[in-house]
């Protein structure tokens, strides 16, 4: 019963507010089930007033592939985050009750960013879902038996057993997986609902596959912008520094905008790829957008030089979660992990 939950919760001394019986009822009443767990907070350590626990990792089977999201706001304060990573056999996923979009992908940055990629990364995902209210942002989506471009380390066997592999198909052995995770399909999404909103739990659903974020032109012969159909999942959030040729031009004809990386007398500092991680905890409303990008956006109403009009103030973070357990970095300098797959559903 959910008062009988309620009450237990509240006879075990957990700090739950009132009102939070409504929130409980429609998941006992269809039948779900749950655990407590208990922190023992002298073990915790803290870093600047926060702590990273250790993930719980469960899975479950179900008939509906969903994530109950409801829950989190009875404690809620403000806005808050959830990262989603989808593992899955050859098959990116997205939300069906919803709206979709992709993170805006392969655009040219100022080299301000170098040192402050987590807060551009951070201001541009604000910006997305500025444009985008509600929507659910598709940060990645990769098929783990193709490297293009993947800035490393790639995820192993033991990295996509950690996050679930081994509950997945045929026992989820090496021989299954494979020595990259070939096969599998990793999917980063990630939302954010605030209190006093209208919040469904996340359902969902297959979804075709689709490209973007590398270094390849499209069919107008441009580099490819944003997401793309495809037959194979090679989706990334990626962000470049170019550096024109500063040297002497010898030929004739030279030939403009073909990218590569510095020649050897033309070395720079610093030049790998980088990922945005530490998100949570980049500064907010402090990087103005059309200051930093090299090339508009229009997607996001950004053209370089015009400042952007005052707009709602950025939420915090909240959870970090997968269909699966285990945590998500992000990149472009480049990537994400994951995990979760159709009727077995951990977290």
């Amino acid at each position: 019963e959910s008062t009988g939950l309620d009450r237990w919760l509240r006879a075990e001394h957990y700090q739950i507010p009132e009102g939070a019986e409504p929130l409980l009822r429609p998941y006992v009443e269809a039948g779900s089930k749950f655990f407590v767990a208990k922190v023992d907070p002298k073990k915790v350590t803290f870093a600047n007033g926060m702590a990273t626990l250790s993930p719980l990792r469960f899975y479950y089977d179900a008939d509906e592939f969903a994530l109950p999201i409801r829950l989190g706001m009875a404690n809620a304060k403000d806005k808050q985050d959830l990262i989603v990573n989808i593992l899955a056999p050859e098959q990116r996923y997205e939300v069906a009750n919803y709206k979709n979009v992709t993170i805006p992908t392969n655009l040219d940055v100022k080299d301000a960013v170098r040192t402050r990629f987590a807060e551009f990364y951070a201001a541009l995902f604000d910006r997305t879902l500025e444009k985008n209210p509600d929507a659910i942002v598709t940060e990645y989506a990769w098929d783990a038996s193709t490297c293009d471009p993947c800035p490393g380390p790639q995820l192993d066997y033991d990295d996509f057993a950690t996050l679930g592999a081994d509950v997945l198909g045929n026992g989820g052995g090496a021989s299954d997986v494979g020595a990259y995770g070939g096969g599998f399909v990793l999917t980063r999404l990630h939302a954010r609902y605030g209190k006093g909103a209208s919040v469904n739990d996340l359902i969902f659903k297959q979804a075709p596959p689709i490209v973007g974020g590398r270094e390849q032109e499209g069919p107008s012969g441009r580099l490819e912008q944003g997401a793309q159909p495809d037959e194979t999942n090679n989706f990334q959030g990626r962000y470049a520094i170019r550096h024109r040729w500063t040297g002497a031009i010898a030929c004739e004809k030279p030939v403009r905008n073909r990218w590569g990386g510095p020649p050897g007398d033309q070395e720079i500092a610093d030049s790998t790829p980088k990922a945005a991680t530490n998100l949570a905890f980049a500064p907010r409303g402090q990087m103005a957008l059309p200051e930093v990008m090299a090339q508009p956006v229009p997607e996001l109403g950004i053209t370089p030089g015009i400042p952007l009009p005052p707009g709602p103030r950025a939420g915090g973070c909240g959870c970090a979660t997968d269909t699966g357990g285990g945590g998500a970095a992000l990149g472009a300098l480049a990537v994400v992990l994951g995990l979760g797959r159709r009727r077995r559903t951990r977290g």
